[in-house]
């Protein structure tokens, strides 16, 4: 009875324990000094700071950068769209919208709107959008920055929130209780209990999740946490385009593929 009993714990912990998990094999790795990196493109284009808060795009052939000096520090930049690239600069309370040759489109100065917003973290939405988290009131917004008017509020956050990640089809906001996954009207699809994890990077594919030094992967519409194999020892920066993971530390960026297994 015993041994029958400890064959069926023994079985429901493997249940519980075995997922597919995901290998991250090596594709190449170059020497890159940046203080911080934003975003791959498919094309791999770089976008990226450096320590005197200017931002760069980078490709085989050109570099090209844009700076605001008076604005301080780069806090997060968005590029999944590159014709409407935005920069957030926390210090100044402020987003710039640059296009594809990094132009100024627009300067967002959140302390001078009438309905004043104290924002802490910014992500790309569809069409003229941001999504944006207003300290004060410690809620999610979608902020229609051309018309000028909020377009939707989500329920107040009690717990810290940690990161911001979106595109045009989902948002996906981190908080040291709950990853929350919303689509682009606003409705909350999916929240999911946060166990540790402390970063996250986004693409139109995966949502990479960081606790310590191990990655896991949330599959599109899934709460399955599957977890990522790789040799890389110190992570100090990673990001995620389609099923391609690239990792920076020690001024090298590793580029790896995704493989199922």
């Amino acid at each position: 009875m015993l041994q029958r009993l400890t064959f069926i714990i023994f079985f429901l912990s493997l249940s519980i324990y075995s997922q597919e998990k995901i290998k991250a094999i090596q594709l190449d790795s170059i020497k890159f000094k940046a203080e911080q990196i934003f975003g791959v493109d498919t094309f791999g284009t770089l976008y990226y700071s450096d320590k005197k808060n200017s931002f760069y795009k980078k490709n085989t052939d050109t570099t090209i950068s844009y700076a605001n000096f008076q604005l301080g520090k780069i806090t997060s930049a968005n590029t999944f769209n590159p014709l409407k690239i935005n920069l957030f600069y926390q210090d100044f309370n402020t987003v710039v919208i640059l296009d594809n040759r990094l132009a100024e489109i627009t300067k967002i100065d959140f302390n001078l709107l009438q309905d004043y917003k104290n924002v802490s973290f910014v992500s790309s939405g569809f069409d003229n959008t941001l999504w944006l988290f207003n300290q004060d009131q410690q809620q999610l917004e979608l902020y229609d920055y051309l018309n000028k008017k909020t377009r939707f509020k989500a329920v107040p956050i009690q717990s810290e929130i940690i990161d911001l990640k979106s595109d045009y089809n989902y948002c996906f906001m981190l908080t040291n209780a709950y990853l929350y996954v919303y689509n682009y009207f606003g409705s909350l699809i999916r929240k999911i209990e946060n166990t540790g994890f402390t970063n996250m990077a986004f693409s139109k594919a995966h949502v990479i999740l960081k606790k310590g030094n191990e990655l896991y992967l949330l599959p599109k519409n899934s709460s399955d946490l599957q977890a990522i194999d790789h040799s890389n020892l110190l992570i100090n920066q990673f990001l995620v385009t389609n099923e391609t993971l690239y990792i920076y530390n020690d001024e090298t960026l590793h580029r790896y593929q995704l493989k199922q297994f």
